[in-house]
């Protein structure tokens, strides 16, 4: 096992690999942080030299500088060049999906194979009618949420936020009480300046048919709908992208459905790596 601060601009990235053979890199959701991995890092570790970070904001990372420009995306190349991996499959659930796909944009021979988990994706936008369609039905909640941050009660918008959009299958069972701690040791995030992250600049949505790495999409079938619509984009543009359904997960795949998450993603990997 390694582990070390990664220097980027503006910050310390944590990070920790372990194993031998190709690189696999698995890059979080937004809320939580890299302990989403730990039903995957060990026995992933008999197989590939695995490596996970928090990203900035995130767990043991330093948080963003208000205002000061920083890209996920360069942070993941300096936390790479600091733990020596050239190239890797990267793996991603929802905002950590989105930077994979970024990152495999900007830097394509970095990459080997992209798992995206539910994952997100840049520039995306439904038409007018999903749009307005999502926005109606998720209203009360989004209000409910933002009264309770403004109103100074963020574990009451947390709640919300687990109940009724990423951990829609409850919080009671063990995994779902994992995917909840993890959330409220990440309480910050609610609040925390993001405003200078920069995005990737055109957006992903626009060109995905650049995608050259194997591809593996898993959806979550009781995700939020503008996330299965990502889904359903990726895999309709991606060329040669897989797409396979897990039953009965939400948001946080890897967690919720630990064993037939590495069974399908070890099986991808063995074959395109």
């Amino acid at each position: 096992m390694e582990s070390g601060l990664a220097e980027v601009d503006g910050g310390k990235l944590a990070w920790e690999s372990a194993g031998e053979g190709p690189r696999v890199a698995f890059l979080h959701p937004g809320l939580w942080d890299s302990r989403v991995w730990d039903e995957q890092f060990g026995v992933f570790s008999k197989t590939y030299r695995v490596l996970r970070h928090d990203f900035r904001g995130y767990g043991r990372s330093s948080r963003p500088e208000p205002g000061k420009p920083y890209s996920h995306v360069d942070d993941l190349e300096g936390v790479m060049d600091a733990a020596g991996v050239d190239r890797a499959a990267l793996i991603g659930n929802s905002m950590g999906g989105r930077v994979a796909i970024d990152f495999a944009l900007e830097h394509p021979s970095r990459v080997s194979a992209l798992v995206l988990a539910a994952p997100g994706l840049s520039g995306f936008a439904g038409t007018p009618v999903e749009e307005s369609g999502w926005e109606a039905a998720f209203a009360d909640v989004d209000r409910e949420i933002e009264e309770a941050v403004h109103s100074g009660d963020p574990e009451r918008a947390e709640e919300l936020r687990l109940q009724w959009l990423w951990a829609t299958l409850g919080t009671d069972d063990p995994a779902g009480a994992r995917i909840r701690r993890i959330a409220f040791d990440n309480l910050h995030e609610l609040t925390m300046d993001e405003s200078g992250e920069r995005e990737l600049d055109p957006p992903a949505a626009g060109r995905l048919g650049e995608i050259e790495a194997p591809t593996l999409v898993l959806p979550a079938d009781h995700d939020p709908p503008w996330h299965e619509r990502m889904c359903e984009v990726i895999a309709e543009t991606v060329r040669g992208v897989r797409l396979i359904r897990i039953p009965e997960t939400d948001h946080v795949i890897p967690v919720r459905r630990p064993v037939e998450f590495n069974h399908i993603v070890l099986g991808f990997l063995g074959e395109v790596l």
